[in-house]
């Protein structure tokens, strides 16, 4: 356990070296946040707050796993090695989502990345790190049920779409609870550190040291992200860690897993589709405005409360969550 607390802190102290080197650069460049006019009048205030701060994570990410890498080699190779496929599942999706950051705020189009093409992106690392999964690592198509406390074996044709869906689904979910100061790295925090855990208790030591450092470099980026934020993490970051926690939930085999401590992701996605279908059918909407943390806003909670309750809530249904493992 000694060693994965001191990764912890090593990727906590780089990566709040790496924000104190970026966020001046950030600045300078003036890629600051796009706020919504149709949105909480509060968020006016955000109007060119530096973003794409998911590079502060990835640098950390990066210079972490490689100094692991050269650390861990000496005494277990193959473990050393199995840290960069999780690096690269990673930094692909925070890729396409600076790709989409830098089309918004660098080129100034609003649009951002075509849909397709965003979709192509994360399809492309999706697809490349299931493929390792089942080709490479060979873990089998087995999925754990939490609480029954057993396994299904899905077949190959079957596991290889529904793990690409689940990384999909886990990154569009965590980037729609990205809205607020402090949300989603708060949430996305507590659910790496479920996943570290349970992955160190079951003696996978590349997930509990590569998830020991994206939870050092998610909290070193809540330092700055917190109400009210110096950086957003924008689509890079938001992207970055919902490929990390499908990623690691895949290799644990508890996709379905995150049906539980991933909840205020799951609560958020659910709120969006819910708004804009009945919308579509009635031209009136249910929430005041979706995803459901802008409907607590418009209800008169402040941003502190809305983050305090959404991740004390992550944190029971995670406690829940390695109960039920």
């Amino acid at each position: 356990m000694e060693v994965y607390i001191t990764v912890l802190l090593l990727s906590f102290a780089v990566t709040v070296l790496c924000a104190l080197v970026l966020l001046p650069i950030l600045k300078k460049l003036k890629i600051g946040q796009m706020v919504r006019d149709d949105g909480p009048q509060s968020h006016l205030a955000k109007q060119g707050t530096p973003t794409m701060g998911g590079i502060i994570m990835a640098a950390g990410a990066i210079i972490l796993t490689v100094g692991c890498y050269f650390y861990f080699a000496r005494n277990n190779l193959e473990v050393a090695t199995k840290l960069f496929p999780f690096l690269f599942v990673t930094i692909g999706f925070g890729i396409v989502g600076f790709i989409d950051d830098y089309i918004k705020l660098v080129l100034k189009n609003s649009k951002g990345l075509k849909p397709s093409y965003k979709m192509i992106g994360l399809l492309i690392v999706a697809v490349a790190f299931t493929l390792y999964l089942t080709s490479v690592v060979k873990i089998g198509t087995d999925i754990y049920i939490p609480f029954w406390k057993t396994s299904i074996t899905l077949p190959i044709l079957i596991y290889i779409p529904f793990a690409v869906l689940v990384m999909l689904a886990t990154t569009n979910a965590i980037n729609l609870t990205d809205g607020i100061d402090g949300l989603s790295s708060s949430v996305t925090a507590i659910i790496l550190t479920t996943l570290s855990i349970i992955g160190i208790g079951r003696n996978i030591e590349e997930v509990g040291i590569f998830g020991s450092i994206m939870v050092g470099a998610c909290l070193a980026f809540l330092i700055f992200n917190l109400h009210p934020a110096k950086v957003f993490m924008g689509d890079t970051g938001s992207l970055l860690l919902g490929g990390i926690v499908a990623a690691l939930a895949l290799y644990l085999k508890m996709p379905l897993l995150l049906l539980i401590i991933a909840i205020v992701p799951i609560i958020e996605t659910i709120s969006d589709i819910i708004q804009v279908t009945y919308y579509k059918k009635t031209k009136k909407r249910i929430f005041k405005m979706a995803p459901i943390h802008h409907h607590f806003e418009l209800c008169g909670w402040n941003e502190n409360k809305i983050v305090s309750v959404f991740t004390f809530v992550t944190l029971v249904f995670c406690i829940l969550g390695i109960v039920a493992v």
